[in-house]
């Protein structure tokens, strides 16, 4: 969140002529051999031309300036010829396995890369000192408690941003709790030595991120059956059964939460199948505990006989409001009406007993808890209105959509004992609005003012001060 504050934000865009206006206009500011960074895009939810960016929008006036524009999802991105040449993909360059270099109908390189073909252009962004790094955490927490979250799920954090976040508590500057999980590719201290917290419990690392598909508006997901508008099923484009199995098995030994992101029904499959076999590699009193609480990241599309086997498994979904009111603008044309009554099925997972943790998917999403829970009650447009294969039915009730915000989280970090509801013996955590979300009507809840945010006990963020506080000492800290 804070590193979005600091490059090109792309969200709310409404036209791919505007879009690349306000790229030639953030890149005309760059110095020659800068980069030109930014992210946000999304074609679908353009008027007029929807269709993915090429290096040939941007290149007329990036010519000496390297471009790496992710799309909204983050898992696909706009280069341009400048860093295609930096990066030595050429004309001929292989598809990665898990990814895909996209080419026109003459072989031409577009500048679009998805999947892993994105890592070769990662490994040559400049490098951020931890000065940077530090302000990103900071001021990404500071949005947050303005906006009314208490603590954070951080999904993907390196042992580098683990570190400055502990220096930022130590020196009383965060602003709210953060449950961390460490990506699998460099997960081994976590397997070797266990889940680590804070004696004060404002940051706990118990948990393993992994990613198996890709998204559904990039055609990545993984899906059981083709596309409606392409003629592949998407990829698993991440992490291997033989890389995953190992880190499973030592999750289990070691008490370890594993976090995976699948997006299309074969993904979720997948990954539901390699859960069960690890479970059964092991004998039940090999595991640290019998209290898994393993998760699925999004889980956007998910079969009915996959439904069955997660309340089975007693795995927790991780599934954001935002994603359906976006994606299906576009949904019916990537997988057509009919499995549209298998996707983003809020109402009957909760009524299966399957906690759902809503979170936002920030910085993908715009990060908002107003817009995720008039996503969550109502299944339509911030306008009210919806579309063909939208299945309002799915839609959940306030004091669910409660719950997705609050206790299910909580629950999902393995902290309902001391958080996630207001009760005589729990750790003051709350947010006050001024709208009551449990009665005002939906569209009131998007202008819903943030009054105040408390985290054990202090005010981390008052309307009235205008500032996000220390929560250590009530003052406003600043980085040196």
């Amino acid at each position: 969140m804070g590193r979005r504050t600091k490059t090109l934000s792309l969200f709310g865009i409404d036209t791919l002529e505007n879009t690349v206006s306000a790229i030639e206009k953030w890149a005309g500011d760059v110095p020659p051999g800068g980069w030109v960074l930014g992210r946000g895009w999304i074609e679908r939810e353009w008027q007029g031309e929807r269709r993915f960016l090429t290096r040939w929008d941007v290149d007329r006036f990036t010519e000496t300036k390297p471009l790496f524009m992710p799309r909204a999802d983050g898992v696909s991105a706009l280069v341009n010829t400048k860093a295609l040449n930096m990066a030595g993909v050429k004309k001929e360059t292989p598809d990665p396995e898990g990814g895909r270099f996209e080419r026109d109908d003459d072989g031409e390189l577009t500048g679009y890369v998805l999947g892993k073909a994105m890592e070769p252009f990662r490994a040559i962004l400049p490098s951020e000192t931890d000065a940077y790094i530090a302000d990103n955490l900071l001021k990404g927490m500071r949005a947050n408690a303005e906006l009314g979250w208490t603590a954070t799920h951080d999904a993907g954090m390196s042992w580098r941003e683990l570190r400055l976040l502990q220096g930022l508590r130590e020196r009383g500057l965060m602003a709210h709790r953060v449950y961390v999980a460490i990506p699998i590719d460099t997960a081994a201290p976590l397997i070797e030595h266990g889940p680590e917290q804070s004696d004060d419990g404002w940051i706990d690392v118990r948990a393993i991120k992994v990613f198996i598909d890709g998204t559904l508006g990039s055609r990545g997901a993984a899906l059981l059956e083709p596309y409606e508008d392409a003629e592949h099923s998407g990829f698993m484009n991440r992490t291997t059964k033989a890389e995953l199995m190992p880190v499973l098995e030592g999750a289990l030994e070691q008490g370890i939460q594993i976090m995976t992101h699948v997006i299309g029904d074969r993904a979720l499959r997948e990954t539901l199948d390699w859960y069960q076999e690890a479970r059964e590699a092991l004998n039940p009193d090999e595991w640290a505990s019998a209290d898994l609480r393993w998760r699925l990241e999004h889980a956007q599309i998910i079969s009915p006989a996959d439904q069955a086997r997660i309340e089975d498994m007693q795995v927790i979904l991780s599934m954001q409001p935002s994603h359906a009111i976006g994606d299906l603008n576009f949904a019916p044309d990537r997988l057509g009406i009919e499995r549209l009554r298998y996707a983003y099925p809020w109402r009957p997972m909760i009524d299966r007993g399957v906690p759902i943790v809503a979170g936002s998917d920030a910085p993908v999403e715009v990060g908002d808890p107003r817009i995720e829970f008039f996503a969550a009650i109502t299944r339509s447009r911030l306008d009210g209105s919806a579309g063909d294969g939208w299945f309002p039915e799915y839609a959940v009730e306030r004091e669910d959509a409660l719950r997705m915000f609050t206790l299910w989280p909580a629950f999902a970090s393995f902290q309902e004992q001391q958080r996630g509801s207001i009760e005589v013996g729990k750790q003051a955590d709350l947010s006050i609005f001024d709208t009551n979300f449990m009665t005002a009507e939906p569209a009131e809840i998007l202008t819903a003012k943030t009054i105040m945010t408390i985290v054990d006990g202090r005010v981390v963020y008052s309307a009235s001060d205008g500032l996000v506080n220390n929560p250590a000492n009530g003052s406003n800290g600043e980085l040196p």
